[in-house]
Order: structure tokens, then sequence, then C-alpha cells
């Protein structure tokens, strides 16, 4: 078996995919331990996992981000990247350096896996190779790893083929790295060289370069194509499928019957906060539509839903989605990573509207991969949701896309080639390796 340290920053999209990953790799034998907040202590150990604490200058509620961290409230794209990773993530890492390095102290791992935006794992990197266990970085949001067919990371901007594609990138990236990331750029590298004594030696965004293994979870039909792509990107498909759900249905789950097109509205279960970005214009935008709208709440009481809900709402804290989306017609979402890639598991086609977090990002990849529309806001008018649910009702190419992306999904190694990159890794170091 394999001794393997995991590490989360505490905010629930975050920490969720990574006890998919501690569950099953103590399933397989392995000795997990898991850093994160202290929030998530009962969650870890239910997985049979080694509950780490955080310090308490690098754990915080990020189960309501905007109450925890008030300036954030109302920025989106750029800006928001900004303030999340200057402040979310980047202000804590030095704290999450010192934490990692006791664990190593402790107990040597044979690798440490972190998600992308445990930023004290730019600073393990940032040390010789010989000096640290290999480091994985698990991709729970889309790939940030810098390429020359590639605009920087964070301003949404899809692909461009052909020269004037690689100038405009290039031309981008002295943008983003100069200007609209400049001052990041400078606090990052001033963070990492006073945490670690050595330089930051690359773009703080493209750090996930420097790791000995980048395990993304999507496939490859879902990401920019790169030509310079590194050999240490591994596609495995999304950390979580499609598994058959215990969860009580709706006393409304009949109506499902097929004798209307469903559209399913989802803000997912972090950016839930407020219904106005997205759930109260699509229920008010599909109001008078011959169609079944089923909102989830993300886990908030129904009842903190807008009232009266439209004739043709049907509303739930959470649905079962192995039951739902094989009987969805389009998804309505914000953009979340892991919701996206079980709607095309099903082949449901998309309309996205999300700008915050890596939302710029998922939602780009929506347009370009041709999964589904981008709505470019993450305030839509409800004429905007409705004409698009429209479109994708009447075109039958984003079902197509979305069912194509499905199959690679459903034919990826998952976990498992997470396991084997991981082993692979950890080599002789690995004892009794499976």
């Amino acid at each position: 078996m394999a001794s393997i340290l995991l590490c989360a920053t505490p905010v629930h999209g975050h920490v969720t995919p990574l006890l998919a990953v501690a569950a099953f790799l103590v399933e397989r034998g392995h000795r997990v331990r898991f850093l994160t907040g202290s929030r998530y202590r009962e969650k870890v150990e239910a997985t049979g996992a080694d509950y780490l604490p955080l310090p308490a200058e690098a754990d915080y509620d990020g189960s309501n981000l905007d109450a925890a961290f008030p300036g954030r409230v109302g920025l989106s794209g750029p800006a928001g990247i900004r303030f999340d990773l200057s402040t979310i993530f980047l202000k804590p890492a030095p704290a999450q350096l010192r934490a990692v390095d006791a664990a190593i102290r402790a107990e040597k791992p044979d690798a440490v896996l972190v998600e992308g935006l445990f930023l004290g794992a730019a600073m393990l990197v940032a040390r010789p190779r010989e000096t640290r266990p290999p480091v994985v970085i698990l991709g729970i949001v889309p790939l940030s790893v810098e390429s020359v067919d590639t605009a920087p990371y964070g301003l949404g901007v899809m692909p461009k083929p052909g020269v004037i594609g690689r100038v405009r990138n290039a031309l981008l990236a002295v943008l983003a790295k100069r200007i609209v990331f400049g001052s990041l750029q400078k606090l990052a590298e001033r963070t990492v060289l006073d945490a670690t004594g050595y330089p930051l030696r690359t773009f703080f965004l493209n750090y996930p370069a420097l790791a000995d293994a980048v395990v993304q979870f999507t496939v490859p039909s879902f990401e920019y194509p790169r030509r310079d792509l590194p050999e240490t990107v591994h596609f495995v498909g999304p950390v979580s499928r499609s598994a058959t759900s215990t969860q009580a249905l709706p006393e409304w789950w009949d109506e499902l019957d097929g004798s209307r097109r469903v559209i399913h509205v989802t803000q997912g279960t972090v950016a839930n906060m407020d219904y106005d970005e997205l759930i109260a214009p699509s229920m008010a935008g599909l109001a008078d539509e011959n169609v079944l709208v089923v909102v989830s709440t993300g886990g908030r009481d129904v009842a903190t839903l807008p009232h009266p809900l439209p004739a043709n709402v049907r509303a739930s804290e959470y649905l079962p989605y192995d039951k739902l989306l094989p009987l969805t017609d389009v998804l309505v979402t914000n953009g979340g990573y892991g919701g996206v890639h079980y709607a095309m598991e099903y082949g449901v086609p998309l309309v996205a509207a999300g700008l915050s977090e890596d939302k710029t990002e998922v939602t780009a990849r929506v347009q370009w991969s041709g999964a589904g529309i981008n709505l470019k806001t993450n305030h839509p008018k409800p004429p905007q949701v409705r004409d698009a649910v429209r479109r994708v009702l009447a075109d039958p190419s984003y079902g197509k896309v979305s069912a194509r992306i499905g199959a690679d999904i459903v034919a990826s190694p998952g976990l498992a080639g997470l396991e084997e990159v991981v082993l692979t890794l950890a080599g002789a170091d690995a004892v009794g390796s499976i």
C-alpha cells in the first residue's frame, strides 16, 4: 500500500471531490491522511481516512464565502478571481505549508495529493524535488496549465485557431501577467520566497506545471487542446460518477412522466445564496413555457425560494441525479464543474450562466465544446434564459455533443486512473504497492 496525504482548502466544492478520492483510496487499502478544515472532520473520518486539522489562520467557514469574505460580494470575472486568489487561497498558503510540513515530519507520505487551489502546494513544489515527496495536483477545476494554444486562465476566453490565435494568446498572457494579475503575481512571488527561500519559477496560476503530476477530473473532449501539453497531465474523467441514490423522491416525482419537457435549474451547493442570480430569473423566464421546471436549492430550505412559485415549477433541497438526469431535457446551471460533468454523463445539453470562482472557465468550455449555450453573465434576465432554453430544445446538436462527451466520461478510468498515477510516482517508496 501507499501512504498518501490529501490536502484541501475548507470550501465545500473543494473538499467534497477529495472525500470521494479518500474513500476510494482507503477502500483500496492505502494509508490516507486528510488535511482540511475542522468543519469537515466527521466527513473525512467517515471515509476511513485520518483527519488532520488546518491551523486556525488557514481554517474558515467556506460554506458561505460571501459572508466569510464580504469584500468578494458582487465581484465576477478577473476581479472576482483576483479577490478569491489573494484573500481566500493565497493568504492562508504559508500556514497550509507549515501544516503540510508537520504532517510530512510526522509520517513521510509516498505522495501528497492536493486540489489545485490549496496554494500551499505552490510553495511545496517550489522546493527542489529531492527535498519533498511527489506532489499530485487534483484537477477539480478546469486545467490552468499554460499553453501557446490557450488564453491565460481566468479570462474565460476560448481558443482561437492558427497563427492569429497564438499571437492573441501571447498578447493576452502579457496582459494577464503584468496587468490583470500583475499585483497577484508579485504577491505570490514574495509569499513563496518568504515561506520557502526558493523563487516561484512560473506564473502562479501555472504552478501545477511544476508538480510531479496533474490528474485532471475531466476528459480531453471537454478541455482545450494543447500541442504543448506536459506529459505530467493525465485525464481520468470526473471524480464523481453516477451511483444508485437512496434519497427519498419528492411527492411530485410522478409528474416526470414525459408529458412535458423537463428543465432542471440549479445553482449548485456553493454559489446558491442569491436566487436572483439564476434560479429566480429561470423560473420567471420559463413560467409560461410548456415545460416542467425542476429546481434544486442545493440544500437550502425550499421555503427560501421566491414565492409563490410559478405553476410549472417543482422544487426540492436535493434531487437524485441518477434518476433525474435521464429524464432531463436541459440543465440550466451556474457552471459548477461537477454538475456540468454529471449532466454530460447523461447526454443532457446545458444553458450555463456563471462567472464567479472557476465558473467563467467552465461556462466557456460549455460553449467551446458545443454541449450548450453560455450566457456569459452571473445575472441573466428571464428572457435570456427562456430564449436559450428554446434554442437548446430546438437544436439537437447540443444534446449530441453532450452525449458524445458523456460516452468519453463513461469510458474514462476515474479514480482507478488516479491510483495508477500515484503508485507510479510512489514507485519503490510505496511498501507493498498494489
